[in-house]
């Protein structure tokens, strides 16, 4: 039989459906097929079980009529309770009455501009969120050239940042991966691909999206730890924070494939309406909720801190510059998936496609911002150096007309 595939658009529900039916179907008559017909005259046995490509129609002796109602699809099919009949006779199975065309009013399809509205708005979607992408790749990999490049901010802060640029240099790789690999070809169908390279695809997606959301928590963890543990180093903490910002997502990842593999190998793995799904989506809620006590606890330390007579003025101002781009993505980042986790995956599809490919391709730009571009430290050492280095050019042209004169 054709293999049982889910997925998320609609129209690979109707053939879903319809697998599903005809697999059913096929079970039934290979059943039958290896039952011994019971003696009696040629010509009168009945008719056998047969699939016409819509229903399954039982067997049944000559004679006799069989009924079935129409396809149990709500957006294909209106509401009906006509039935269609098939009579058995002596040459076969007679021709469904009334026809299906008749029986089963089709819904609404819509003209031929909404179609073509459709095919438009994925269209300027597509190339609204490669060029987010794009933007925030090109601002990622800047980013961490300019704290890989200046010695002076080589630092454990600056280290998290690094690995939390790679997670979205990871994301934004990952979107492109899986829409070459399951969208490139337009001649494939999209519910029935089931191929090595399309679930490596997704579930590398996934890993990114997943490592994602862990490097943002241990952002806040380390926010955390540098408020409570303001005189203890944190280098021995780095290794922790790589396990958990890389480790938890693969071996999260490494679970959801084995159950796929094992319950639930259907289609893609791009269906988000299967219970396996959890695997995955758990781990993002768990990652956001601990995120949101870290900021409520961090807001309350950093007022504590403030408030604090005991504290200079400039550790005040060190606080506020360390936890302002911290405590900005912290909600920024989990509030709307959080909105979105209550609902099921049909409802609002048009909101969630926005907010995660429209707007979520260009948080990487947003944090490369946030964490480099907009730092004083990192603006600082960049005019020292741009300072330094125009002086050593203009010391060269100087000893060159020097050269030149004395020559």
């Amino acid at each position: 039989p054709p293999p049982k595939v889910r997925a998320t658009h609609p129209d690979c529900s109707v053939i879903l459906y319809f697998q599903k039916q005809e697999a059913e179907c096929l079970e039934i008559i290979r059943s039958e097929s290896q039952t011994p017909a019971p003696p009696g005259p040629p010509g009168q046995q009945g008719c056998l079980t047969e699939w016409d490509g819509v229903s399954c129609w039982s067997a049944v002796t000559v004679g006799h009529s069989r009924a079935v109602a129409c396809p149990d699809i709500l957006h294909i099919f209106k509401k009906s309770k006509a039935l269609i009949w098939r009579n058995c006779t002596e040459s076969g199975w007679s021709f469904p009455t009334p026809p299906y065309y008749n029986a089963c009013e089709l819904e609404p399809v819509g003209s031929n501009n909404d179609t073509e509205a459709k095919a438009s708005y994925f269209v300027t979607m597509k190339v609204l969120y490669t060029c987010g992408y794009s933007t925030s790749l090109a601002a990622l990999f800047l980013a961490i050239g300019i704290f890989s490049c200046f010695r002076k901010l080589h630092c454990t802060r600056n280290s998290i940042h690094i690995h939390f640029f790679t997670s979205f240099i990871l994301r934004g790789a990952a979107v492109f991966i899986k829409d070459a690999v399951l969208f490139s070809d337009e001649s494939i169908d999209h519910c029935t691909m089931s191929t090595v390279n399309c679930k490596a695809a997704i579930a590398f997606f996934q890993y990114s999206v997943l490592a994602n959301f862990y490097w943002l928590l241990v952002e806040g963890m380390y926010l955390q730890t540098l408020l409570l543990l303001t005189f203890t180093s944190d280098k021995r903490y780095i290794w922790w924070y790589i396990l958990i910002g890389w480790g938890v997502p693969m071996l999260t990842v490494c679970v959801w494939a084995v159950t796929r593999l094992q319950y639930d190998d259907h289609g893609c793995w791009d269906d988000y309406t299967s219970p396996y799904w959890w695997v995955i989506k758990a781990p993002i809620l768990l990652a956001i909720f601990v995120n949101f006590l870290i900021f409520l606890n961090v807001t309350r330390m950093l007022a504590q801190k403030i408030r604090s007579p005991d504290i200079s003025k400039n550790y005040k101002q060190q606080y506020m510059r360390l936890t302002k781009s911290t405590l900005l993505l912290i909600p920024l980042f989990g509030v709307h998936y959080v909105v979105f986790a209550l609902f099921p995956e049909h409802i609002g599809v048009d909101a969630r496609l926005y907010f995660e490919l429209v707007l979520g391709s260009y948080q990487g730009f947003l944090v490369a911002l946030l964490y480099c571009f907009l730092n004083g430290e990192v603006q600082a050492e960049i005019k020292r150096n741009w300072g330094k280095w125009q002086s050593s050019m203009e010391s060269n042209v100087f000893n060159l007309a020097t050269q030149d004169f004395t020559a």
